[in-house]
C-alpha cells in the first residue's frame, strides 16, 4: 500500500494539482525551507497550487522521478524523492525530504519539507 508521502511525491512528479490537494488535509500545517525562502501555508490549495506548482515547479518540465523512498520515524511519516527537470537553460536535479503526520482520513495534516533547490546535472 502506498503511503501518503509517496502519493504526495508522485503527484508533484506528475504536476497534478488535484492529486496534491487530495492527499493534503484542509486546514493544513505546512512549512518548507528552500535555498532562498521559508514557506508557510494553511490550506491544501495554497500548498499545491500556489507554492509547489505555482512557484517551485512552474518554470520546469518534470522529466523523471529519479528516486523515491518512504519510511517512518516513530509514527511520523518520512518521504525523500529526487526529480530530474528541464528548466531555463538546462537539466537540473531537485531533491526534497519531508516529514509528515496524517489525519484519521489518511491525508497529510502536518508537514515539514526541505528542498535542495535546482542543482545543475553534472554529466560525467
Amino acid at each position: 500500500m502506498e503511503t501518503a508521502g509517496e502519493t504526495f511525491a508522485r503527484a508533484i512528479a506528475a504536476k497534478d494539482a488535484a492529486a496534491l490537494r487530495a492527499v493534503l488535509s484542509d486546514p493544513l500545517d505546512f512549512q518548507a525551507l528552500t535555498p532562498g525562502r521559508h514557506f508557510r501555508a494553511g490550506t491544501a490549495t495554497e500548498v499545491a497550487v500556489e507554492i509547489i506548482l505555482g512557484r517551485w515547479f512552474a518554470p520546469a518540465r518534470i522529466d523523471q522521478l529519479c528516486s523515491l523512498a518512504a519510511g517512518e520515524v516513530s509514527g511520523r511519516g518520512h518521504v525523500a524523492y529526487r526529480l530530474r527537470v528541464r528548466a531555463w537553460d538546462g537539466d537540473y536535479l531537485i531533491e526534497q525530504q519531508a516529514y509528515y503526520d496524517t489525519a484519521a482520513d489518511g491525508r497529510i495534516g502536518w508537514m515539514r519539507l526541505l528542498c535542495s533547490g535546482y542543482r545543475p546535472v553534472l554529466e560525467p
